[in-house]
């Protein structure tokens, strides 16, 4: 069976969630998942492939997830993809919405991802809330009109699917 990796890094719980639901995702796909969170994890030694994701935080990623993005980098290679969380509003996937701004991937992030042969990764709505903001600015978010949750979790389910997909096609088994 294919071991995969799901690993997160979150400073208010919205990206265990989705990291949660990919997990969810690839066993009902056959996939022996393991979810962590990405501080507990010191290597990838032992998976057959790897989901990073990160909260996404004034255009960076949390460190740990980074940490462990670098850690892809070395050893037997395997396949890896990214996902970030956090962007609000009417349409957070491509960030239009109350500032109009096109969510960026981090140029750190998108190196690592270019070095150990990733795809971009993909962007999921966050969510924030009056019960989980941390810190000033997302208190204060959490109370005007981009509080909510964002995640579409039918479209986070779809892209687990597509990775299970790749993982299980006969060409691919055993060949990375």
């Amino acid at each position: 069976m294919i071991k995969v990796i799901v690993a997160y890094a979150t400073k208010m719980g919205a990206t265990k969630g989705i990291a949660d639901a990919i997990g969810d995702e690839l066993t009902r796909d056959g996939i022996d998942a393991h979810v962590h969170n990405a501080a507990a994890v010191e290597s990838l030694k032992g998976y057959d492939a790897a989901v990073i994701g990160s909260a996404l935080y004034t255009n960076r990623w949390r460190p740990e997830a980074i940490r462990l993005l670098s850690l892809a980098d070395r050893g037997r290679p395997i396949p890896v993809w990214l996902f970030q969380s956090g962007p609000l509003g009417k349409d957070p996937e491509t960030g239009e919405g109350a500032d109009s701004m096109q969510v960026a991937i981090p140029a750190k992030v998108a190196r690592l991802a270019e070095s150990i042969g990733a795809p971009v990764p993909v962007t999921f709505g966050g969510r924030i809330d009056a019960a989980t903001a941390k810190g000033f600015i997302a208190k204060r978010m959490a109370k005007g009109p981009m509080a909510g949750d964002f995640r579409d979790f039918d479209r986070i389910r779809q892209w687990a699917d597509g990775i299970a997909e790749q993982l299980t096609a006969p060409k691919h088994v055993g060949n990375w």
